[in-house]
């Protein structure tokens, strides 16, 4: 009978169900769950509802813990349409479960409840005892639960509230407390780009949520700035009557700093007296204040009528002691996170917390500093060799700061974050002294009233401004972290990590692309964005080592493709569904407990247009001239971008964002220093152990986008390689001294071949095509089953690629 409802089912049945491990069942009941709220066009709908009609809501599968009971169908709570529930027991005395249903039987895992609850669009709702077992509930739901923290918690606050009204409750605010413009900027305490909703208060007040954006507020305007990648999504998200959108780096468009000094100077010479500018000190970057302050310096001397007597026509005012205005308004803002560390073992980081302390404090003696002090999260689990889940959706880190001196190591964050027994004794065989997270201020205040010569080493480009601000400009070595350059040239065991990772994200994408097809192809029905989401992630969650996504799914069909950080949501007007008319594009990624993924694939499983195929193919020619090169060490990434583009540009077309961004190793997906990009500000060197992605681009506004992004990482060139060039004589020997470096690809998943346009692909391209689809079938197929779904899918996708021209 389950036949009928949909492939999703039968697929959970007869093939991961077989595989008899709860990790894997996990993933069969999320897919499960994700056929049963399927699109609404699907032609087998009518059979679902059917088989729903004779029961509730929440698919509840119940295993007793002395035998295994029936399959049965309860509801849970009083979810509705939104939410479907799962529960699961698993058997504590024989070690199996078996579901009459299904007949199946699984092994026992004691990390079973944690990949339910870690799955994205689900969570723990509740652990209780019912009938006598342990329960375990995981809610699927294209919006969140109320237990989960994430932005959909904030979008749901920010639409309750017109954007007339808040900004009418803002001004209210900021005249009470007597300043002129107030910015609201995305980041969190920490600058982070993925932030805890307490801190998503941008995207409260202007209902656009988006990973990057700044919002001001002046007395009768109220503006958004944000980069090209969020143009399309900003403008339909804003309401226009309240809000202008200040799109970042067009022609015409001041930025943020500009526009205040213009405004300053104006309200100086109308007004006579200062523009206050509000701002939370926590949520600012350092450089930020000083390229504001600095500014404002500049056009005084501009507009002074006595050189010696400069105005002052700004005063940045950060209104200490007082609430964010933002958090004045917001009722029912979330708490601050407190979610526990887990210690991330040396098999995986590859070098112990003592090993990364005596680095830093080579580079204390160096830069003659006596304190470092560290705000960025990514910094800080990466030092003190932990993770955390739940602080920030996707990013496995926890809220906190650190610093280190000569003699002293210390962790600033909530108790609870250290208190499970492995985490407090790892820290403490670190000899890392944990003080509270408010603490951090104090203590760099008195390190620096202790002895007037010692000097805090801080990179003011990652740290907010309420650190930075207590430190004079004598006492303050501003410069690159020594976390940084440590973090990005992964070590032998994070780069083994991360090539298993992408190993093991093949096998995931290849069984959910089987679905996929089988979906669309064979029962012809259509897909909404929302189960393209869940049940890819359900397949991730199948895999070991899986513990979230790496950031939110983008699943975009047709138009929304070429929204570049499209979310779909339940609900939403945008919402499409694929059949076998559109195009698809995909942007998605895993954290497993050993490496980090991210990977875009576009996908047709109809008859694409000619232009489509054109540009897929340029798309992907622009990949490959990446993917090739061989360069320099010591060039920086912003050399590099123009490969990517080239084919694009033969025919006059761009895209709006960067070629590429470094990956941490079981950390954020997006890190730095390095990255691949037109923006030439950036001349951070590539170096032999870095990851980047490379993801060109083409979007058609209102028709389709198209991204192939595939992680790399940088080795070295052999010898010989390096000096193969056709050098002048005279200059032989220094080649050869060079060191040259290349990539080497992490993703191991298929390109689609028929939306390739052959005339205009090289043969050395059309090589280079077979000879990694070679490779990904080597590396994945070991781990899919002879004959399943996943596997046929894998080799048909892998053979090589016809070379038949016009």
């Amino acid at each position: 009978p389950f036949r009928t409802f949909s492939y999703p089912l039968y697929l959970a049945q007869k093939k991961i169900i077989s595989h008899r491990t709860p990790t894997m069942m996990t993933a069969a009941a999320t897919t499960a769950a994700a056929a049963l709220v399927s699109s609404r066009h699907s032609h087998s709908r009518r059979a679902t509802k059917s088989a729903l009609a004779l029961v509730p809501c929440c698919l509840v599968f119940v295993a007793s813990a002395a035998s295994a009971r029936a399959f049965s169908l309860t509801t849970v709570g009083g979810a509705g349409a939104a939410a479907r529930a799962i529960i699961l027991d698993i058997s504590s005395s024989s070690g199996a479960s078996s579901f009459r249903n299904f007949g199946a039987r699984s092994e026992r895992s004691p990390n079973f409840s944690s990949v339910i609850a870690n799955t994205r669009g689900g969570a723990l709702a509740f652990k209780s005892k019912f009938g006598g077992k342990s329960i375990l509930t995981r809610h699927f739901s294209s919006v969140p639960t109320l237990e989960e923290s994430t932005m959909d918690l904030v979008k749901s606050a920010a639409s309750k509230i017109p954007a007339g009204e808040k900004l009418a409750a803002m001004r209210a605010k900021m005249e009470e407390n007597g300043v002129d413009v107030y910015i609201v900027p995305s980041d969190d305490p920490h600058l982070s780009e993925y932030v805890p909703t307490a801190y998503m208060r941008r995207g409260f007040l202007t209902d656009f949520h988006g990973s990057a954006g700044t919002a001001l507020v002046t007395k009768d305007k109220a503006y958004l700035w944000t980069d090209s990648r969020y143009f399309n999504e900003a403008t339909l998200s804003l309401d226009s009557s309240h809000w202008e959108l200040m799109k970042q780096s067009q022609p015409k468009v001041p930025t943020i700093t500009k526009f205040l000094t213009d405004l300053a100077t104006t309200h100086y010479q109308s007004n006579k007296s200062a523009l206050r500018v509000g701002m939370d000190a926590y949520v600012h970057s350092a450089s930020f204040a000083k390229e504001l302050n600095d500014a404002f310096a500049v056009a005084g001397k501009d507009i002074a009528e006595d050189e010696n007597d400069t105005p002052v026509i700004a005063v940045i005012d950060t209104l200490d002691g007082k609430p964010n205005i933002v958090d004045s308004i917001w009722e029912e803002r979330p708490p601050l996170p407190k979610n526990p560390f887990r210690v991330h073992p040396m098999k995986y980081s590859g070098m112990s917390v003592e090993d990364k302390v005596a680095k830093i404090r080579e580079g204390l003696t160096e830069k003659k500093a006596t304190l470092a002090v560290f705000g960025a999260l990514d910094d800080i689990a990466y030092l003190f060799n932990v993770r955390c889940m739940g602080d920030i959706e996707t990013c496995p880190v926890g809220i906190a700061y650190a610093t280190v001196s000569h003699d002293e190591v210390t962790l600033y964050c909530n108790e609870e974050k250290v208190k499970p027994d492995d985490v407090a004794a790892h820290l403490q065989s670190a000899n890392v002294i944990v003080k509270p997270y408010d603490n951090v201020v104090l203590d760099v205040q008195s390190h620096l009233a202790s002895n007037t010569r010692n000097k805090v080493w801080l990179d003011n480009s990652r740290s907010n401004y309420a650190v930075s601000r207590v430190i004079p400009e004598a006492n303050l070595v501003d410069a690159q972290n020594a976390i940084t350059p440590m973090k990005a040239c992964k070590n032998t065991a994070e780069m083994e990590g991360m090539r298993q990772a992408h190993i093991v994200d093949g096998a995931a994408m290849a069984h959910f692309m089987a679905w996929l097809e089988h979906a669309i192809i064979v029962e012809g029905r259509s897909v909404s964005e929302v189960e393209i989401d869940l049940v890819l992630t359900g397949y991730r969650a199948q895999q070991p080592g899986f513990k979230e996504v790496s950031f939110p799914t983008i699943a975009g069909v047709g138009a929304n493709g070429a929204i570049v950080h499209y979310r779909a949501a339940e609900g939403s007007d945008l919402l499409k569904y694929l059949d076998r008319n559109q195009p698809v594009l995909i942007d998605s990624g895993g954290q497993y407990e050993y490496g980090t993924t991210d990977v875009t694939r576009t996908w047709h499983l109809g008859e694409a247009t000619d232009t489509f195929k054109e540009m897929y193919t340029r798309v992907l020619k622009g990949n490959i001239g990446v993917d090739t090169m061989i360069f320099p060490e010591n060039t920086p990434g912003f050399v590099l971008d123009v490969f990517a583009r080239k084919s694009i540009w033969e025919i006059r077309k761009d895209y709006g964002h960067g070629t590429g961004h470094g990956v941490g190793a079981a950390l954020n997906v997006h890190e730095g220093p390095h990255g691949i990009s037109p923006r030439w500000t950036n001349k951070e060197t590539l170096k032999k152990g870095m990851v980047t992605s490379n993801e060109p681009g083409f979007y058609d506004d209102g028709n389709f986008g198209i991204r192939i992004e595939n992680l790399l990482e940088i080795v070295e060139v052999d010898g010989d390689a390096a000096a193969n060039g056709e050098e002048p004589a005279n200059k032989k020997q220094k080649v050869e001294s060079k060191k040259f470096l290349k990539f080497a690809k992490l993703t191991m998943i298929p390109i689609q071949k028929n939306l390739i346009n052959i005339d205009i692909m090289t043969d050395a391209e059309l090589d280079w095509l077979d000879a990694y689809h070679e490779e990904v079938f080597k590396k994945v197929s070991p781990l899919l089953e002879e004959g399943s779904p996943a596997m046929n899918w894998l080799v048909k996708s892998c053979e090589k690629i016809e070379r038949r021209r016009k």
